[in-house]
């Protein structure tokens, strides 16, 4: 059975500039994390038009993926304009992870294994964070997956209490061709409110030899420069700050209405499960509507009662300058 569907399969190949290229322009790459739930095609489509060099899909489990047709099309949904995307996978065996990389090699940029998801349910599965103290799995996972699908695959880790084991994941990775490393600087058992250990991710960066995506608390440009200065990292990952701001990598305060009408207009055209759409509008206009007209977003149950709301405030929920083409 086929991966994924094929539509624009051959305009993606043609319009695809190597993803490991990026990593040689010498700047710091801006990328947009893996969130589930959000990270949908048109959010992705709307950051990499507003400023995102890498997008990344919500994490999808490898086991349900390889097992159902009907969850790939609903997991994972592209078009010929969808890069550079990174697939995201939870796996619990190298042959599972290698199974999903299969299917979906020639339609994604790179594949991500996710070592990084600090949720009881992932640990008690045996999968994200918990993989952390499975050094040995990770690089067998990473060996099959690059084997078997051919294309770039990369890990998202967290920094370990003891940074040795840390590198020693990067080190076990590195040797069978892992492609880049994303490093959250923060532990599995750390708050989102914790700080983040910037010198955790510079020691860590200064050990490896691929290039290295630093991860957490990425809330505008400034951070992105920052965080470079700091570590050296080769990429900044924004979560949160580009759920509230998709627009943050162009330099952008806060949510201007052209990249608000942008993703309207984008889902118009894409389409989009409209709890995604509803709550996804919620996150990136929350620092921009008044706290009536918030109130006046949540009750909204169509997108013909948000596109009245919203051109009743100006919006003219027609495709900006920056948006890129959907067809």
């Amino acid at each position: 059975s086929h991966a994924v569907s094929n539509a624009g399969a051959e305009q993606r190949a043609q319009a695809r500039q190597p993803i490991m290229e990026l990593f040689s322009e010498g700047r710091c790459l801006k990328v947009a994390a893996p969130m589930v739930r959000f990270s949908k095609l048109p959010f992705r489509h709307v950051v990499r038009s507003w400023g995102t060099d890498i997008v990344y899909t919500p994490m999808i489990m490898a086991e349900s993926f390889i097992a159902s047709q009907k969850a790939r099309d609903v997991e994972f949904t592209m078009n010929a304009h969808d890069t550079p995307c990174v697939v995201q996978f939870a796996a619990h065996t190298a042959k599972e992870f290698g199974d999903a990389a299969e299917l979906v090699a020639g339609h994604v940029d790179a594949v991500d294994l996710n070592c990084g998801c600090p949720q009881r349910w992932a640990m008690q599965e045996g999968v994200g964070a918990a993989l952390l103290k499975k050094p040995e799995l990770v690089r067998d996972m990473v060996r099959q997956a690059k084997e078997r699908a051919g294309i770039p695959i990369s890990i998202k880790i967290r920094i370990a209490p003891d940074l040795r084991e840390t590198v020693e994941i990067v080190k076990l990775a590195e040797q069978v061709g892992v492609s880049w490393i994303t490093l959250h600087g923060r532990t599995a058992w750390n708050k989102p409110s914790d700080p983040v250990d910037y010198d955790a991710i510079k020691f860590v960066k200064q050990e490896a030899t691929v290039p290295l995506v630093a991860n957490g608390d990425i809330k505008s440009t400034e951070d992105v420069e920052m965080i470079s200065a700091r570590t050296g990292a080769d990429g900044a990952m924004a979560a949160r700050g580009l759920l509230t701001n998709p627009a943050m990598f162009a330099g952008y305060e806060r949510t201007p209405d052209e990249c608000i009408s942008d993703y309207v207009y984008t889902v118009s055209r894409l389409g989009s499960r409209f709890e995604v759409f509803h709550k996804t509008l919620e996150w990136m206009t929350c620092e921009v509507l008044n706290k009536s007209d918030r109130i006046l977003l949540n009750a909204c149950i169509s997108l013909p009662a948000i596109v009245d709301l919203l051109r009743a405030r100006g919006l003219s929920l027609q495709p900006s300058n920056r948006l890129l083409p959907l067809a």
